[in-house]
């Protein structure tokens, strides 16, 4: 079950970390959720990453995508979007996935990328939401609970590249699956080239 990382006060706390605001994104934001992500990818990755991200802004979903910036003096560094997903077993579970996450390279290493995630999970807890969903680096996500084992037995949509990227998080420990289910996801994520 996910329980909020503690601030070491041992250590010194940087002034970056007050003058970074998260909100929800809007439509209004889309070009510079683009530019997060083209800046914050390689070459291989950054258009995939920046279009996708521009999709899942756009798409209509229900229960509807969670989609949050941060800003640093108004100028927006960095981007999440946490987006809901469905289960062939059992249809009382609530899971969202979160993809993709970017932050400009000269904010990166600021623990930007760490606020975005945890405000997420903590206003995915609040809509009741059960289980959360990443495919990415199990070291770093990892820092905030995310397993394989708990994963494995949430059948991702596509075959993966990197099968020991996908984790997931328990947000309620009453929420497993009984057996393995097959996942779903919008529209936006329906790209076997994202996984």
């Amino acid at each position: 079950m996910y329980s909020k990382l503690e601030i070491n006060l041992s250590e010194p706390i940087n002034d970056w970390q007050f003058m970074t605001s998260i909100r929800e994104a809007t439509n209004l934001d889309r070009d510079n959720i683009r530019e997060v992500h083209l800046h914050a990818f390689d070459e291989g990755e950054k258009e995939i990453v920046a279009t996708l991200a521009s999709n899942l802004l756009r798409e209509e979903t229900s229960p509807k995508t969670l989609a949050l910036i941060a800003e640093i003096d108004g100028k927006v560094v960095g981007h999440i979007a946490f987006s809901p997903v469905t289960f062939n077993s059992n249809n009382k579970l609530k899971g969202y996935i979160l993809a993709p996450l970017g932050v400009k390279p000269e904010y990166q290493k600021r623990g930007i990328g760490s606020q975005l995630i945890e405000s997420g999970i903590e206003k995915l807890l609040k809509k009741g939401v059960n289980v959360l969903f990443v495919y990415g680096d199990p070291k770093y996500y990892g820092k905030f609970g995310f397993k394989a084992e708990t994963a494995a037995r949430y059948l991702p949509p596509y075959k993966l590249q990197y099968p020991f990227g996908w984790l997931a998080l328990v947000l309620n420990e009453n929420s497993f699956a009984e057996h393995t289910a097959n996942i779903s996801c919008v529209a936006s994520l329906c790209d076997p080239a994202l996984w």
